[in-house]
Formats: C-alpha cells, structure tokens, sequence
C-alpha cells in the first residue's frame, strides 16, 4: 500500500473509495448541511449502496501481516491504520531503529477530524485506546515478538486536540517468556497527551489455528487456509481443529 498501486486495479479503487468515504462520514458526523443537500445525499449513497450489495460477493481474504513489508501494509483493513477502510483516519506508521542499538520501533502521524471527537474539541478516550492497542502490536512486530494483547493500561495525561497532528511512538520494551511488554505515547508537539503500557502474550501458530477455527462459521475459507499454511511452516500440529484456546482468565466465573 506505500508504492500506491494503479488507481484502476483493485486495490487501487479501494484506495479510493476509501479516501472519499472519509469525508462524508466526517461531514454527515460534524458539518451544517442543508435539507436539499442532504436529500440529494441521501439518494445517492442509498443507489450506489444498493449497487454494490447486488453485486457483492464473500467476505475477502484477510491478509496476514508480514515484517517484510511497509509498517502501513501490516493491518490494510484496520479502523486505525488501515488505508482500506474508510473509518480509519487513517494513522501513517513506519518503522525506525531503536535506540542503542534496540528492537525496531514504529513512529506514526495522525491528525483526528470531527468524526473522533469525545469530549468537546478532544479526541475520544476510546478512539485513543484503540489507536494504542494496535501500535503497541505493530511495534511488537516489528520488534519480532508478534503477541496477543493480554491487558492495556492507558494514561490520559491530557486532553488530546482533534484536527491537529499529532505524533505517536511505541516500542517494545522487554519480554520474558511468552509475555512481551511494550510502551507507547502520543504528542501533540512536544506534550505527551496520552501514553500506554501493554502486557501482550506470544500466541503459537497453533493457538492461533484454533482460535480461527473455533470462529470458522464467521470467517472465509481464504482467511482459514492463511492462517493454517502459516502454522505448518512454523511446524505446528497438522491437526489442531477443536484445540480450545487457552482461557486468560482462568478464575472468571462463567
């Protein structure tokens, strides 16, 4: 997604259609629109709507992230990062050299418009903690510790402004055994606004696998297939279908 693909392929027209969403979701959230306006918008988001439910197929294969690619292509679908999907504002990451000699880190920019707005002229504290879950992960792969989020503990130091660029930093900070530990923080200017520590647990291929397929009937084959070839080259179990996942939370009353 970084080398911009041909604005006629696929991709290329998903981009797009993408950055035009944007805007009218901004707008129908935040800006005055008159009745007539409204109207003409109406009929025809609902046409081009009806339009591409008759013509829409499955769901499309997710893709897995992959550490030899842009930061930026890890999650393409994501609400947070994901060029192709036009809830995310989108936040534009890429990967720089730790310091002294450290695991990589993930660096990122952002400005969040109107349709993120929690506390009047801030951005939402949910938007904000969402936008730490998924860079902590970024940056645990980038790092080479790819892990589930186990807990994510977030600081609101102080009110962070909508429609400013903002800066955000995250990095891996240790692990020990299959727990990784990861911290990040975002700027505006100078002023930390908000920080994050994460705990995140390391998942085998396995686990995964099993995880996948105890949610087979809500995900395509394409996914299902993706996920199971990863799982064998790390030389997982051939056969892990009904392996139920590990609980997190062992005491929780069911």
């Amino acid at each position: 997604m970084s080398d911009a693909p041909e604005e006629t392929t696929s991709d290329g027209l998903r981009l797009r259609l993408a950055a035009a969403l944007r805007p009218l979701i901004t707008m129908t959230v935040a800006s005055e629109l008159d009745d007539d306006a409204l109207a003409a918008a109406v009929d025809a988001v609902e046409r081009v709507s009806a339009t591409l439910s008759a013509r829409a197929g499955g769901r499309r294969s997710r893709r897995q992230p992959d550490v030899s690619q842009p930061a930026q292509e890890f999650f393409p679908n994501s609400p947070v990062m994901g060029l192709l999907n036009p809830l995310a504002p989108p936040v534009r990451v890429r990967v720089v050299d730790g310091v002294d000699g450290g695991p990589r880190e993930i660096r990122a920019e952002v400005s969040f418009d109107d349709a993120y707005e929690g506390p009047p002229t801030c951005v939402h504290g949910g938007v904000i903690a969402e936008t730490f879950d998924e860079m902590l992960g970024a940056a645990n792969i980038v790092a080479g510790s790819p892990a589930m989020t186990g807990t994510l503990t977030v600081r609101y130091r102080r009110p962070t402004p909508l429609n400013t660029p903002l800066a955000i930093e995250a990095r891996c900070t240790g692990r020990e055994g299959r727990k990784v530990h990861t911290w990040g923080g975002i700027y505006h200017g100078e002023v930390l606004t908000a920080e994050a520590v994460g705990l995140f647990i390391e998942v085998g291929p396995e686990r995964f696998v099993a995880i996948a397929e105890g949610n087979a009937d809500r995900a395509d084959p394409g996914t299902l297939a993706s996920i199971r070839a990863e799982a064998t080259q790390a030389d997982a179990a051939s056969d892990v279908h009904g392996v139920v996942p590990e609980d997190p939370h062992p005491d929780r009353r069911r």
